[in-house]
């Protein structure tokens, strides 16, 4: 189960892993996109799916720490149904612009938006996922005051920044994003993670960009729902840390800018139950708590 629309970061790394575990299983591991909410819908989906481990949700960090952390009643708990079966990785979000916007370094982009309050729109895959509330993020650490404008998925906010309907738009690194920064298609200005990423080397952080301190990464892993028997949660973590450590899987990953991070289902609860804290004071600040879906 993936939780957001295909062609997106999400989907693009889910779509990796999904067959590289049905060639080590020898079936094939579907890939249904349930799109909305924030990633809630699939989720809610795996949640409740019969527990014999044939439903699995590609887990990341709008639907085990975003989404939990603005609604104060979910359909499900993050926590308490699923069994975290391990981390795959990490990877930044970027910020790009059309080529004719004015700007050609995070810096100049600071200044012409203190220039230009309320004037300048950003696209992104939906209100409350990680991109969206990455450049939150960076509004309430600059002050500045851009519009948000909110589409169904990453691939249709690219295509509006590319066709120059839209300023400026942000999404994960992999995927469309990463081809058509490389294509010259689009000008992107920052990674939103602490390091560069070996897939862009030039393209500097947010930090190095005038933003001290600023870290946000977006997260993928795999998830069970929570009363899958543990001796198949331990099966599956298994095969997919195997083919994480190995070449194949590895390179496939970061080649579209994901640091592959395998882990055992404690450490990747414990990532998750942090992560949920992090963005609690994120979205608080940022207005965006709500009662409900």
């Amino acid at each position: 189960m993936v939780g957001f629309a295909p062609g997106g970061g999400v989907d693009v790394t889910a779509r990796i892993v999904a067959a590289a575990l049905g060639e080590h299983w020898g079936t094939s591991v579907i890939v249904d996109n349930r799109t909305g909410a924030g990633g809630s819908i699939a989720t809610e989906i795996t949640a409740k799916a019969n527990p014999d481990g044939y439903t699995i949700l590609f887990c990341q960090i709008g639907s085990h720490a975003i989404t939990p952390a603005r609604f104060r009643k979910l359909p499900y708990d993050h926590i308490k149904d699923f069994a975290p079966v391990s981390m795959v990785g990490s990877t930044p979000n970027v910020f790009y612009v059309h080529p004719s916007m004015p700007t050609k370094t995070l810096p100049e982009f600071i200044a012409y938006a203190k220039a230009n309050p309320g004037k300048v729109s950003f696209g992104s895959s939906g209100v409350g996922a990680s991109p969206h509330l990455s450049i939150e993020l960076f509004k309430s650490m600059t002050g500045i005051d851009i519009v948000h404008v909110p589409y169904k998925g990453a691939s249709v906010v690219l295509a509006e920044v590319m066709g120059g309907q839209m300023q400026s738009g942000v999404g994960n690194l992999p995927g469309g994003p990463l081809a058509a920064i490389k294509a010259g298609k689009v000008r992107a200005l920052g990674v939103t993670s602490a390091r560069r990423n070996k897939q862009v080397p030039d393209l500097p952080t947010f930090a190095e960009g005038g933003v001290p301190g600023y870290d946000v990464s977006s997260w993928y892993g795999v998830c069970a729902p929570g009363k899958v028997p543990r001796p198949l949660i331990m099966k599956m973590n298994a095969d997919l840390v195997k083919l994480l450590h190995g070449p194949g899987l590895q390179k496939r990953l970061e080649d579209q800018g994901i640091d592959v991070t395998p882990s055992t289902p404690e450490q990747f609860a414990a990532h998750i139950a942090a992560e949920t804290t992090k963005w609690k004071k994120v979205v608080s600040e940022a207005g965006l708590v709500r009662d409900r879906l």
